[in-house]
């Protein structure tokens, strides 16, 4: 016989669902809000750059060949000086909230999102020799793509920074590297990773690390189609060390030193290696 349960009068209390770690108000999750999710997070941050960047290879395939065309990372933003660093500020700042609100949405699940991607100071030295030696293999490995493509005529000619001199322009510089390794390695990577295995469990880790690559290489094509490619195999490289270590850091540190000596000393770079 099936258990009857006695009629209570008066106001119910709501059910606690369980609680998945110490902080937050966990909530229900489903396959089909994760997927909404991770639409609109990818929507507010680099599925967005993605869609661009395709939109602006194509216009630039229009013009003029590739090789006669050149591609700026960061630009000035004003002719005074405090509105130049006041938009160079405000636009790193601002390109950090999709990462806040991956980290809310953890939060909301009861869920340490920097336990979860392995953004903490947990294992430092691990982490720091593992991201030092990322950046010295990515980073040659970029200059072969990047003097590759040229010679190829596949790569426009990439400036990183083209901002004026400030006494507050290597600051803001490390500011948009931070910027950029964050965003780009706790989306693309940790994030975005376990998002797919939620909503496609039957998805083998090659397919998302695939997946998360080619978007890499996709919002990386406006600079033409050698950034593309050599971005996508940074993704694969990434996210195989994820998959592998179960943390972010690494990665970040490695993209911080990337794009910190991409912004700051690119032109040096370049007449060490021979490619100017």
């Amino acid at each position: 016989m099936k258990p009857t349960t006695p009629e209570v009068s008066g106001p119910q209390p709501a059910s606690t669902p369980a609680r998945d770690s110490s902080v937050g108000t966990p909530v229900s999750m489903t396959r089909r809000f994760l997927g909404w999710e991770l639409a609109i997070v990818l929507g507010l941050s680099l599925g967005r750059s993605a869609v661009y960047a395709v939109l602006q290879l194509a216009e630039r395939l229009t013009l003029a060949p590739l090789a006669e065309q050149s591609a700026t990372v960061q630009t000035s933003r004003s002719r005074a000086e405090f509105f130049d660093l006041s938009y160079q500020v405000l636009d790193s700042l601002f390109a950090l909230f999709p990462v806040a609100l991956v980290c809310y949405l953890f939060f909301l699940q009861g869920v340490n999102p920097f336990r979860r991607f392995g953004l903490d100071l947990r294992r430092p030295v691990r982490d720091l020799s593992l991201g030092v030696g990322l950046f010295l293999i990515i980073g040659l490995g970029t200059l072969v793509v990047y003097g590759a493509g040229r010679a190829a005529g596949i790569t426009t000619e990439i400036i990183p920074a083209d901002v004026g001199e400030h006494w507050w322009t290597s600051p803001v510089l490390i500011l948009a590297a931070l910027r950029h390794s964050l965003l780009e390695e706790v989306i693309m990577v940790a994030y975005l990773f376990d998002r797919a295995r939620r909503i496609w469990p039957r998805a083998g880790i090659w397919l998302i690390i695939l997946a998360a690559a080619l978007l890499r290489g996709a919002y990386h094509l406006y600079q033409g189609f050698g950034p593309g490619i050599g971005n996508l195999l940074m993704g694969i490289i990434f996210g195989w060390l994820y998959h592998r270590y179960g943390r972010v850091m690494p990665l970040v540190i490695a993209h911080l030193l990337l794009d910190v000596v991409a912004f700051l000393a690119f032109p040096l770079v370049l007449r060490l290696a021979s490619l100017q």
